[in-house]
């Protein structure tokens, strides 16, 4: 006779519950990770024990990224049902749902930071390295790519400035070229500026003549070199002996 159908009921023994816990959980590891392999499915298997305590398992992809995949569909079926009293239930249970996922993130980034890395596997551990190695080539990569541009926009600019100097360099040269082509200008010297300054006497004005308010007399010249004056038109007369000089002569003569 072949072996009957076992009932399923919970197991009274603590000790027997136990250990088909520990043999149970092994098989479902086992099975979980046989048909993500046999079948590439992505697999994420949670389990608690009736202590409390959390075994759990998932492929190369994280757990994480495996639940969040499961909320977007679950919330996209559930914008799908047309009633709104199952949609209000469901936002209700929605709250928990987005309490534990912002847990996680949180237990995520201790974990980048080095914080509470005791309780991961060896498995977890690698793949959190690989992680933060993929992000520290993607950050060197985004550092050097600015170090880059940084370096093309220095090399512009020292490009500009070498140009604007050789003009005001050429425009300098031609200045100066200018400059020394044109004739000097001749300085004007200026009476009682300097020592070496040249005084230019002007020429000596003529003695004024002096007023002539009476007819003078003409001389004549006698015997002996003596001058010898008529009388002039007042009937004023001189001595014939008296001697003329050689100015007034002139004088006269003029």
């Amino acid at each position: 006779m072949g072996r009957g159908r076992v009932q399923l009921r919970r197991i009274e023994n603590k000790i027997s519950r136990q250990v088909t816990f520990s043999k149970r959980r092994t098989g479902l590891l086992k099975k979980a990770h046989e048909i993500s392999v046999l079948c590439d499915a992505e697999v994420a298997l949670i389990v608690f024990s009736n202590k409390g305590k959390l075994f759990e398992y998932s492929t190369d992809s994280s757990m994480e990224r495996i639940l969040e995949r499961y909320e977007r569909n679950a919330y996209a079926e559930r914008q799908l049902l047309p009633n709104d009293s199952e949609s209000q239930t469901n936002w209700s249970l929605e709250f928990p749902k987005l309490k534990s996922r912002i847990e996680a993130l949180q237990k995520n980034v201790k974990h980048f930071v080095g914080e509470e890395l005791a309780p991961l596997s060896l498995r977890e551990l690698q793949h959190l390295e690989q992680q933060i190695d993929t992000a520290l080539k993607r950050i060197r990569s985004r550092k050097n790519q600015l170090m880059h541009e940084s370096i093309s926009e220095l090399q512009k600019k020292e490009k500009l400035l070498r140009e604007q100097n050789d003009t005001l360099s050429k425009k300098l040269k031609e200045n100066d070229k200018t400059v020394a082509e044109k004739p000097p200008q001749p300085q004007l010297q200026h009476v009682g500026q300097s020592s070496s300054s040249q005084f230019i006497q002007p020429p000596p004005l003529p003695l004024p003549l002096p007023p002539r308010t009476a007819t003078l007399p003409f001389p004549s010249l006698t015997i002996g070199g003596r001058f010898q004056v008529s009388e002039g038109a007042e009937g004023t007369s001189r001595p014939s002996n008296s001697l003329m000089p050689a100015w007034m002569l002139r004088h006269l003569n003029g």
